[in-house]
Order: C-alpha cells, then structure tokens, then sequence
C-alpha cells in the first residue's frame, strides 16, 4: 500500500471580493447607442497558508459611447482553492490559467448582471482561452529572460 498523499485541487468558496458600477451621466441615455468597448483583465493568487490560494480575477469594462464615459463596471471574482500535494512546476498553471478557468463564467454573469441592471444593453464577455495566455506568457517571460541574459 503506497504511503503517497494524492495532489488534491478544489474549489472550498467562490465570492465576488470587490464591484463598482458607474454610470457618470444619464445624458447617455438619450443617445443613439453605438458603444465603444474597452476591457482589461488581470489575475492573481495569494497564498493564505500552506495548501490554500485566494485566486482572483478582475475586470474592469469602461464603455463610451460618442466619446462620452457611458458605464464603467470593475469586478473582482475570487475563489479560495485548496491545493495540496501539486508538484511545484505545476502550481503556476494551476494559479494561472486552471482557477481562473473556474472564475471567468461567474465573472462574465456578475459584468452582465450589472450592466444589464444600469439600463444598457446585454454584456456577454468573450470566452477566454487561459491555457493560451498562460503559455503566451510564459514565452514571453522566457523571450524577455534571455534577452535580458544576452544584454547582460
């Protein structure tokens, strides 16, 4: 029988850490609705202590319309993972692209939810492919690594 601990990775809470929604002026309202979108997203994870992360993700959704601020929604969705026993080359991976896998569909809800509730019209977020923008990064933090190494 092997004495071995399996890796362990789970979900224990999902919570929305932090949420602004601003409409700066109702003359938006009276304008024909022709938006212009601009969205940031980031991601981070927090050890809390030995086997448990704070994994957030935020958004920040700043809509003009005629050149004029319409809404500006930021959202930060977080989830507290449990992960134990996950070699230590995985656990960028799991940080980086695996839990915010997890995040993304209840961040993409709340945005809509609060869009929607200011007046304007559905907000669907794109799907996104974080295994890519793990590996996208990861590259470039090796491009930079060695560029960095040949100029040194």
């Amino acid at each position: 029988m092997s004495t071995e601990q399996q890796p362990q990775l789970a979900l224990e809470r999902l919570y929305t850490k932090d949420v602004s929604f601003e409409i700066p002026s109702a003359e938006v309202f009276t304008k024909e609705w022709k938006p212009e979108l601009n969205i940031n997203l980031s991601s981070t994870a927090d050890k809390i202590d030995p086997t448990h992360y704070e994994v957030s993700l935020k958004v920040v959704v700043e809509a003009k319309n005629d050149n004029q601020t319409a809404f500006i929604v930021d959202i930060t969705q977080a989830g507290i993972f449990l992960v134990d026993g996950v070699e230590d080359e995985r656990l960028p991976y799991i940080l980086g692209a695996y839990c915010p896998n997890i995040l993304f569909p209840f961040l993409r809800e709340a945005v809509n939810d609060l869009v929607t509730k200011g007046s304007f019209p559905q907000l669907l977020l794109t799907p996104i492919n974080f295994d890519a923008e793990f590996e996208a990064n990861m590259q470039r933090a090796q491009m930079e690594a060695a560029e960095a190494e040949g100029k040194a």
